[in-house]
């Protein structure tokens, strides 16, 4: 079974590449094969000029990394944890301590930079993985899912950091199930699934590709589910889709206003109430499930550790 196959990458300095795709797409075995934490059985790797395969040790000195989950120490402060990895760097005990508290204040940390770690919110825990990371102010940072599992505020004050380290000129490569995280912060974004890229471009440009606008519909009585999702089957492009809860119904359209229009008389002829009803652009979870078949988020299948990587550059 094959982790990656296939698979071609190309990430332009100063920028933020983002890879999209539900857990088990291979975004994890990506970033362990450029971060040299595991070795492709085919295909070739290069970082800044670096190869991979032939230079790990080289490619380690230019590379920061931040996985799914924090890897701090709990029994030592924010503010020691980060002294530490400055030293394993060997920075110096000066200059570590120097670059420690600048990351404290960066991460606006600085009121709890003396407390132990396991004391720490998850927010607080993701911020100072993410500031270890930078201790040398890497070329190339990696963040494999780096806000999954925040709460909203924490995540608006983690992505504000990312921006500012891309206008200060680090390359990121970013792993997300989160197409609203892919949306605010990529430059260019791949759909990868089962291992391949299945489409690249900017967030407008894969919106681009599907087109159209989509009619919305929020309905008074769940009973008239089937007769609303008729109407909007006879003016959309393919099958209408219903909410979880099936009180909306949604269809994709080419000539959005008419559409609209004609939805809006033929619900009305049927005796259909509506709580709401709209026209919206497509979104990236309208992308994702259009070339996948499936939304973006959590699955259930694992993610295999083997990888088969054909051309990262």
């Amino acid at each position: 079974m094959h982790a990656l196959s296939g698979l071609d990458l190309e990430v332009p300095r100063g920028t933020v590449k983002a890879l999209l795709g539900p857990n088990g797409a291979g975004k994890t075995t990506v970033v362990k094969v450029l971060t040299t934490l595991i070795r492709p059985d085919a295909g070739s790797a290069v970082i800044d000029g670096i190869d991979v395969l032939a230079h790990p040790k080289s490619v380690r000195r230019i590379i920061g990394v931040s996985g799914q989950y924090a890897a701090v120490d709990e029994n030592l402060t924010g503010f020691e944890n980060l002294e530490m990895v400055g030293r394993l760097y060997h920075l110096g005990g000066k200059a570590a301590r120097l670059r420690a508290q600048e990351l404290i204040d960066l991460f606006e940390l600085t009121a709890a930079g003396n407390r132990p770690v396991k004391g720490f919110s998850g927010g607080m825990r993701r911020r100072i993985d993410l500031a270890g990371a930078l201790v040398f102010k890497p070329k190339v940072l990696f963040l494999d899912e780096p806000t999954t599992g925040l709460d909203p505020r924490s995540r608006l004050a983690l992505w504000a950091v990312i921006k500012q380290l891309v206008r200060d000129g680090t390359t990121v490569l970013l792993t997300t199930q989160y197409l609203e995280e892919a949306d605010q912060l990529a430059d260019d974004i791949s759909v990868i699934d089962d291992g391949r890229v299945i489409a690249e471009g900017t967030s407008d440009q894969l919106k681009a590709q599907i087109g159209g606008h989509r009619i919305v519909v929020a309905l008074v009585d769940l009973a008239d589910g089937e007769s609303a999702r008729e109407v909007l089957g006879r003016h959309g492009e393919g099958d209408p889709t219903v909410s979880d809860d099936g009180r909306t119904v949604e269809v994709a359209v080419t000539d959005g206003p008419r559409a609209l229009q004609n939805v809006l008389a033929n619900l009305g002829e049927a005796g259909i109430r509506l709580h709401d009803a709209g026209m919206r652009r497509p979104t990236l979870d309208d992308v994702f499930l259009t070339l996948t078949g499936h939304k973006a988020g959590p699955q259930t299948r694992g993610e295999p550790d083997e990888a088969n990587l054909e051309k990262v550059r």
